[in-house]
């Protein structure tokens, strides 16, 4: 399906209906339920209190993988305060510094956002992907991406002090986490 196609079909559907474009691939991702609801506002939360820097915005529409053709739509990505100001559906992911994903509890949806996503963000050149696996209970950090794929990944249990690195530079407490696992 050519990018144009799918860009008229996500127009077209329904607010309830989120939909991605992976590797040339329709992918239907499923709203939050109540716990990603609350590890997404806990993670703006985090970044509430800050006058300056970067904002978490949730659900934004990104241009990913190396050619620009992937859309998605990743659970919170970190850019600077009013980056998006004049963009359409679909940003560029240039300046973006961090993506974040939720898994979703559901298998199609989660293979996406565990196999997937990572290298379509690498190949756009997020610097920091952050992908909360509440299935597995863990947190892992991507960055340095390089040819389309991420060269460093961290793996940590939910409660373990997680330093994700510049351009982010910011550590997080992720005992909370442990409440919204199911």
């Amino acid at each position: 399906m050519p990018v144009e196609d799918f860009e008229e079909l996500a127009r077209r559907a329904p607010e309830t209906v989120w939909l991605e474009f992976i590797g040339g691939r329709l992918a239907v991702k499923p709203g939050p339920d109540g716990n990603k609801s609350e590890i997404i506002a806990w993670l703006q939360r985090l970044w509430a209190g800050r006058a300056q820097g970067p904002w978490l915005y949730a659900h934004r529409g990104l241009c990913t993988e190396a050619d620009g053709t992937g859309r998605m739509r990743p659970d919170c990505v970190l850019a600077p305060a009013r980056h998006f100001v004049g963009h359409g559906e679909w940003s560029d992911p240039v300046g973006v510094l961090m993506a974040v994903e939720v898994t979703a509890g559901d298998s199609e949806t989660d293979r996406y956002t565990r196999l997937e996503k990572p290298d379509a963000y690498a190949a756009a050149g997020i610097p920091v992907h952050l992908l909360i696996d509440r299935d597995d209970r863990s947190v892992i950090v991507f960055n340095q991406p390089e040819d389309g794929r991420y060269r460093h990944g961290e793996k940590l249990p939910f409660g373990a002090t997680v330093k994700l690195p510049e351009p982010v530079n910011i550590t997080l407490d992720t005992e909370p986490l442990k409440e919204f696992a199911d």
